[in-house]
């Protein structure tokens, strides 16, 4: 949409240069121009005496023949060589989505001397891979994928476009995304097939993770998404699993910038919720900051991990790098143990899948003890030094 206005009606009156809330319209003498400042709020169009100011509907650009667009896609992100996590849940989601769509599954491998990757692949389930092999393409350089996967989308039409919500996907998605002219979802928390329209849902937070946002792309193919990690199961390799490697080949790739050599250095990371097999959090219940020494000191007995909820992050009492939920980490523990967190929607969709739930709180009624395996209503300062002293005792220390 564009403001319009009509010279022949306008009579430099000014009137809209006054009303504009935002300063957006000047009188050059000859003419009122607009700039980059308008929202089309419409206050100068209700002000104008002369009506000669209108929002124009820009043309939109044509919607895509679904019919010709058909297949579920992933990019099989890999890293030194193997495949990452994320891209066996992908895959999961992927089969997952194709009992509701019927359409083939099929992924999209970049990478060097990978022809192992790829029947790994076709062994959980992928019907086809389209293998882009060339030693240019061992390490992940945006340009190139982006420009390859832009092209192999316009030549085989997939219906729907997958990639992890990773570093290398939210780096080079978007640029595809932007070249076919269609949409995209970032940092989706679930997708799958509405079973009457046969459309993608794609869910993510919204407002601050207060809402979930269920998106659709009616208009435009690919429907493309980026997906956080440990949104589901990996999917596991089939006795009986086949399907064809397809080999695309390219010589060369048009891009602005050439990786000459790699460097990899080692930099210390404190947090690592996404890998922990046993995670501990604490919340608003703990009361204050400094009870966090109390669960790292219990997560330093067990080998756990510590995370947080939004409101302990928010009060300052730990670092985001903790927080777990819609606007934090993603995370599926083999045991999850909350402590004063009361269970917020926002918080349950980062930690829900996990494989054991340990609730530890005064409230009887919280929300957090509707996901538990386990629920201890109680005081954590009594319960968790009287868990310590017992785990110590059995350790014979």
């Amino acid at each position: 949409m564009g403001l319009a206005i009509d010279r022949e009606k306008c009579t430099l009156c000014g009137v809209c240069v006054e009303v504009c809330p935002f300063s957006a319209l000047t009188n050059t003498g000859d003419r009122i121009e607009v700039s980059e400042a308008c929202t089309l709020c419409g206050q100068c169009v209700k002000e104008c005496p002369e009506k000669a100011i209108s929002i124009e509907e820009k043309p939109q650009a044509p919607a895509a023949d679904s019919a010709q667009y058909r297949g579920i896609w992933f990019f099989a992100e890999q890293r030194k060589g193997a495949l990452i996590p994320a891209t066996l849940e992908l895959l999961s989601a992927a089969l997952s989505m194709k009992q509701t769509l019927g359409e083939e599954v099929c992924g999209v491998l970049f990478g060097h001397q990978a022809d192992g990757l790829a029947d790994d692949l076709i062994k959980r389930g992928c019907e086809k891979v389209y293998l882009v092999d060339h030693p240019s393409l061992a390490e992940f350089q945006d340009e190139a994928y982006a420009c390859i996967l832009t092209h192999l989308v316009r030549k085989y039409k997939p219906g729907i476009v997958l990639a992890s919500a990773t570093m290398v996907g939210r780096a080079f998605i978007p640029s595809v995304a932007c070249q076919l002219g269609t949409g995209l979802t970032a940092d989706c928390t679930g997708v799958s097939i509405d079973p009457e329209t046969k459309l993608l849902v794609q869910t993510r937070p919204t407002f601050g993770g207060n809402l979930m946002a269920r998106i659709l792309c009616r208009a435009h193919r690919p429907q493309m998404a980026t997906v956080r990690p440990k949104m589901c199961d990996p999917a596991p390799v089939l006795p009986d699993g086949k399907g064809t490697v397809i080999r695309e080949e390219y010589s060369s790739f048009p891009v602005c910038v050439s990786m000459t050599s790699v460097r990899r250095e080692s930099l210390e990371q404190t947090v690592d919720l996404q890998s922990a097999e046993i995670i501990v959090s604490g919340g608003r219940g703990l009361g204050d900051g400094k009870n966090f020494d109390l669960l790292r000191e219990f997560a330093d007995l067990i080998g756990a991990a510590v995370g947080a909820s939004r409101a302990a992050v928010d009060s300052g009492w730990i670092a985001y790098p903790h927080q777990v939920g819609q606007t934090g980490r993603t995370v599926k523990p083999k045991i999850y143990i909350a402590c004063g967190i009361s269970g917020a929607i926002q918080h349950l969709a980062g930690m829900q899948t996990s494989d054991y739930i340990i609730a530890i709180n005064k409230d009887p009624d919280a929300p957090i003890f509707k996901v538990a395996n386990l629920g201890i209503v109680g005081d954590i300062f009594e319960i968790l030094p009287a868990l310590m002293k017992k785990i110590r005792s059995a350790k014979g220390g």
